[in-house]
């Protein structure tokens, strides 16, 4: 059914006059009469009654199915624009500071490589470690630590030394390093209960405590800068991976390297078996500019005890490595990002 008759009929029904109607929709009145008398002569009965204009029963009864339809018709094309849009844009959810001074840089390689991709980076707590990605709020992740659910891929972009995150005041503040043992029974800032387990377990330490929960103080943050509020005011310590310190500078913190503490990665997080090629060709920027960012893995960043997987590799503990892809794309990648951003 031709849409441009319904909507001459909507619009006649609605002004209760053909000129009007005609106005209305930028036509001439005898194209309006002619959608109409066409659209009679398709359905075979009258619409209007001419005289004074009018709906006839069997227009009333019209009136219903031909809303729908024309609503129909702009909610699909609508779809279409939203569907078309997505396609030309990939959303990078990005936790804290991400992978340092590597986030940065495979974002600036990807708008060199795909000017006409829009880039939308959406800030993530520590609460969406997973979630934004798995409700498809974002199509990539800069996150930490690594991610355990088969859901997710992941590919480890930096791997650094741990640190605490006290208050200036405090007694431990004026030691060049610390041992966990130091660290343990501070009062960490409190997580909210939905916080992921990696996240948890990341931030106090847990497998170092043999799996109990840290002393809590008396704040709950999901942000960076919310824990640094509450370590500025002594009420509370945090930790990170060692480039947090050239990240966030704030009045009141110091941050001091916990030097027997693994080491950890930072990683760049996709739903397994998302084969988009702007995700995989962001996934291959990201892993081929990697190793140039090592050697600012931290200000800490001499040997530890860490032995897992390095810049660029397969996280050890879970998740899914995606190795489909890795061959020649990721050949192509490397050698794109290098001209996008220079040796």
């Amino acid at each position: 059914m031709d849409l441009r008759r319904l909507a001459s009929f909507l619009a006649v029904a609605e002004e209760g006059h053909f000129g009007r109607a005609a106005a209305r929709l930028f036509l001439s009145p005898p194209a309006v009469t002619a959608h109409i008398q066409q659209l009679e002569r398709d359905l075979g009965v009258p619409l209007f009654e001419r005289s004074p204009v009018r709906l006839t029963p069997a227009g009333h009864r019209f009136l219903g199915h031909a809303r729908g339809l024309v609503d129909a018709a702009n909610a699909a094309l609508a779809d279409m624009a939203d569907l078309t849009e997505q396609a030309d844009t990939l959303r990078v959810g990005v936790m804290g500071h991400g992978s340092a001074e590597l986030t940065p840089a495979v974002i600036a390689a990807f708008r060199h490589l795909r000017p006409h991709v829009e880039l939308k980076l959406e800030a993530l707590t520590f609460t969406e470690h997973t979630s934004a990605l798995l409700e498809h709020r974002v199509d990539v992740a800069f996150v930490r630590p690594a991610v355990t659910d088969e859901r997710v891929t992941v590919d480890v972009l930096t791997t650094e030394a741990r640190i605490v995150v006290i208050p200036a005041r405090s007694d431990l503040a004026a030691a060049g390093e610390l041992h966990l043992a130091d660290v343990l029974d501070l009062p960490f800032v409190a997580l909210p209960p939905h916080t992921p387990r990696p996240f948890t377990d990341y931030l106090y330490f847990t497998e170092a405590r043999g799996g109990e929960a840290p002393r809590p103080g008396p704040d709950h943050a999901v942000t960076p800068q919310e824990v640094l509020m509450s370590v500025a005011a002594g009420r509370g310590a945090g930790s990170a991976l060692s480039s947090f310190a050239r990240f966030y500078r704030w009045p009141g913190t110091v941050c001091v390297p916990v030097v027997d503490a693994p080491w950890d990665h930072s990683v760049l997080a996709t739903r397994t078996g998302d084969r988009d090629p702007d995700v995989q060709l962001f996934r291959g920027l990201a892993r081929s500019l990697a190793p140039r960012f090592h050697s600012a893995a931290g200000p800490y960043s001499g040997a530890g005890p860490y032995s897992g997987a390095g810049p660029g590799g397969a996280h050890p503990l879970g998740g899914q490595q995606d190795r489909r892809d890795q061959g020649d794309h990721h050949a192509d990648a490397g050698a794109a990002a290098g001209g996008a951003v220079g040796d």
